[in-house]
């Protein structure tokens, strides 16, 4: 649902305009948001009309860029910027940018630019069973709430409620996910897959073979998510000493599609007796291209052979207290030099907001260790949700920073609310005082996904309308 009804004579902007190129003719560059700050905030003027992928986010208050070659401190402060993002990449970040011709001119006064947050970890099929088994740990939530629900999956219902959470994850400023999927036949595949690519973000298939099956692995890779330009995929498992031939299969699997390996590890500490580091350092995928997810219950040893392989971390911290699963030694990771970004666990976080994951992040490791100063600070976890995610799956070199090259995921976020004003310490202020509403914009290789506050060419009614009925479908069919 938008946060604010907009104004009757604004149309909404259309995506099918503004995906298909961006711009005006260059003697009349086009200014959005350019109406009194006492407007609605969700106001849109006209669409752009289509010509070149140019676009300049004008006169920002401050842009964190996260590159700090490109300005101060460790998130590369520049202040009253401009971002100029040309053909689906950064071209520049300073000062007064000279417009060039065709550029479609973005007013961004008074408002933050910074990456988009990178999501390490999520399930969205999960958002059918938001606020479920609000009593069950992992292990009751799972035969309550996951596994009653995944056998009654169709094509339909899975792109409904793929499509419901990744918008939701998109309007909090979400550019890049990760989803670790366990759904099986082609066709629920086929329709989760073509869920994610409608929503213009970048993502990642993460799919568990239930079998060591590569044939569908491959498949599944070179007929729906290779053709996809923002699409990429993994092979994930369950690392466990009684699956092991099994989670063996999947690493060759990996290896051969060239593709990193994505595990769950150590979520409850009842997990300590299917030795799930142990089974993936016997298999030989201890390395840069392991991404494990949770690590809630890592031991000194474990987090020591973690740090000398770069093996990679997804923290969740809201769906750890939600399932009870205990603190992950968050701090004690990031001493060793441990790669971690954050992630949003799918129906256990109940909703997309990055800004409460930041904040969990923060808070648990000071109150699991009574002190103020204790790694993450709000620089670090700023950076885990940005930069840092993208090193976590190998792809710093093409998003999580603002470095002029890098293609262009840009959010803006704009501090004039209730929840965010007055101004006292803006980057503090976006860890713990934002929430999605106050994600103005949102790009994805330069493409418009949110604007003015509100979502391109989504009729959220009727997305929640699809998703209510799907859900009401499975109810009755259980």
């Amino acid at each position: 649902m938008q946060s604010v009804p907009p104004p009757p004579p604004a149309p909404a902007p259309s995506r099918r305009n503004l995906l298909t190129g961006l711009g005006l003719a260059a003697a009349a560059p086009l200014v959005l948001g350019a109406t009194p700050r006492t407007a609605h905030r969700d106001h849109v003027s006209r669409p752009p009309v289509p010509g070149s992928r140019t676009v300049l986010l004008r006169r920002a208050a401050l842009v964190l860029t996260m590159d700090p070659a490109l300005g101060r401190g460790p998130l590369g402060a520049v202040d009253d910027a401009d971002v100029l993002m040309r053909d689906g990449a950064v071209a520049a970040v300073g000062p007064a940018l000279a417009t060039p011709p065709g550029a479609w001119v973005v007013d961004a006064s008074g408002k933050l630019v910074m990456p988009g947050f990178v999501d390490t970890h999520n399930h969205l099929w999960q958002a059918v069973i938001r606020g479920g088994c609000t009593d069950r740990d992992l292990f009751g939530w799972f035969r309550g709430c996951t596994d009653p629900q995944r056998g009654l999956l169709t094509p339909t219902a899975v792109h409904s409620f793929v499509r419901l959470a990744a918008l939701d994850a998109v309007q909090s400023g979400v550019t890049t996910l990760v989803d670790w999927v366990d759904i099986f036949s082609y066709d629920l595949i086929e329709s989760y897959v073509r869920a994610l690519a409608d929503t213009g973000m970048r993502f990642t298939y993460a799919m568990f073979p239930p079998t060591p099956d590569a044939a569908l692995a491959t498949k599944v890779k070179r007929e729906l998510v290779d053709p996809v330009p923002l699409g990429s995929f993994q092979i994930a498992t369950h690392a466990a000493r009684a699956v092991e031939a099994h989670n063996r299969a999947h690493w060759e699997t990996a290896q051969d599609l060239g593709v990193m390996l994505n595990s769950h590890v150590l979520e409850r500490p009842e997990q300590r007796a299917d030795d799930p580091l142990g089974v993936l350092t016997d298999i030989g995928a201890l390395g840069p291209r392991l991404l494990i997810n949770h690590a809630v219950h890592l031991t000194d040893a474990e987090i020591a052979a973690v740090a000398e392989h770069d093996v990679r971390v997804a923290h969740c911290p809201l769906s750890n207290m939600r399932l009870a699963s205990g603190i992950m030694r968050l701090s004690d990771l990031g001493r060793s030099g441990v790669k971690v970004g954050l992630g949003l666990d799918g129906g256990t976080n109940d909703s997309s907001d990055f800004h409460a994951l930041m904040k969990a992040a923060v808070g648990l490791q000071r109150a699991r260790t009574t002190q103020a100063g204790v790694f993450p600070q709000v620089h670090d976890v700023l950076r885990m949700a940005t930069l840092g995610g993208a090193e976590v799956l190998g792809l710093a070199d093409r998003v999580g920073s603002l470095t002029p090259g890098k293609r262009a995921d840009v959010v803006v976020i704009d501090p004039a609310a209730l929840n965010f004003a007055p101004r006292f310490d803006w980057v503090g202020q976006i860890v713990f005082n934002g929430r999605p509403e106050n994600v103005d914009a949102v790009f994805v290789d330069g493409r418009p996904l949110k604007l003015g506050g509100r979502l391109v060419d989504i009729d959220t009614d009727r997305v929640v309308r699809e998703a209510e009925a799907a859900a009401t479908r499975l109810r009755t069919a259980g």
